[in-house]
C-alpha cells in the first residue's frame, strides 16, 4: 500500500484527502504543522507528499526545498494562493504539481497516480504492460487493444484516451480535465471533442453501447471507468 503523507493545517481539508485517498487504496497521514511535517516526510517512509503553503511553524516552500535536497518523491501542492508567482515559486522550489483550493479530491487522487508512474519510470520500474478488464485487453508496451481476444483499431487520441480512463478506475473525469489532459494546448477544441471520442471507443469496445459497461456517464458531471 503507498504511503501519503498530508501536511496541511485546515483539518477539513486534510480529511477530506485522507478520506479519498483512503478510498482509493492509499494509506494517508495528517500532519497539521510544517515543523513536523518536514521531519516527517524526511524519514523517507512516504510515496507522495501534499503540502499546503500556509503552515504555522515552517511554510510549505521551506519543507518543499528541504525535501528536495535529499528525497527524489512526488511532491504535490494544495493551496489556497492561485497567485501565479507562487505556483512558480512552489514548482522551482522542487513540487511537482499545483492544485488551488477548493480542487476536486478525484483530481488529486488522479494526478498522484500519475506523477507515481512518472518517478516510477524514471527509476526504471515500469508498472504491468497488460491492463485488463472483463474481456477487455490493452497491451501499454505495444499500444494494442482487444475484446475478448479480437483486435480494436484505435486512433492515437481514442487509444490515449481509454488507456487514461483505464488506468485511473472508479474515478470521475470532467470532460474539461479530460480535455486538458489527453488535448492540453496542442490543439484548439472544446469539450464537446471528449464527448465525441467517448462514443467513438464505445462504439469499438462495449457489446452495447448505448448502455455502455465500461466508461459510464455521469450526466452533469464526467465519464467514470467501471472495472
Amino acid at each position: 500500500m503507498k504511503r501519503v503523507l498530508i501536511i496541511e493545517d485546515d483539518m477539513d481539508i486534510a480529511e477530506l484527502e485522507r478520506d479519498y485517498l483512503q478510498f482509493n487504496g492509499y494509506k494517508a497521514e495528517i500532519v497539521q504543522d510544517g515543523v513536523l511535517g518536514l521531519k516527517k516526510a524526511m524519514t523517507g517512509m512516504y510515496d507522495v507528499i501534499v503540502v499546503d503553503l500556509m503552515l504555522p511553524q515552517k511554510d510549505g516552500f521551506e519543507i518543499i526545498r528541504e525535501i528536495r535536497k535529499k528525497l527524489e518523491i512526488p511532491i504535490i501542492v494544495v493551496s489556497a494562493r492561485n497567485d501565479d508567482i507562487d505556483k512558480i515559486r512552489g514548482l522551482d522550489f522542487g513540487a511537482d504539481d499545483y492544485l488551488t483550493k477548493p480542487f476536486s479530491p478525484a483530481e488529486l487522487v488522479a494526478r498522484i497516480k500519475s506523477h507515481m508512474k512518472r518517478y516510477q519510470r524514471l527509476k526504471g520500474h515500469t508498472p504491468s504492460e497488460m491492463i485488463q478488464h472483463k474481456g477487455l485487453e490493452i497491451n501499454i508496451a505495444s499500444h494494442k487493444v482487444a475484446v475478448n481476444g479480437v483486435p480494436i483499431q484505435l486512433t492515437t487520441k481514442e487509444y490515449e484516451l481509454l488507456l487514461f480512463l483505464a488506468t485511473n478506475p472508479n474515478i470521475v473525469f470532467s470532460k474539461a480535465h479530460i480535455f486538458d489532459i489527453i488535448w492540453g494546448d496542442e490543439c484548439y477544441g472544446d469539450n464537446a471533442t471528449v464527448a465525441v471520442h467517448i462514443q467513438k471507443i464505445r462504439k469499438k469496445i462495449e457489446k452495447d453501447p448505448s448502455n455502455p459497461e465500461f466508461i459510464e456517464t455521469l450526466w452533469g458531471t464526467g465519464y467514470r471507468f467501471n472495472p
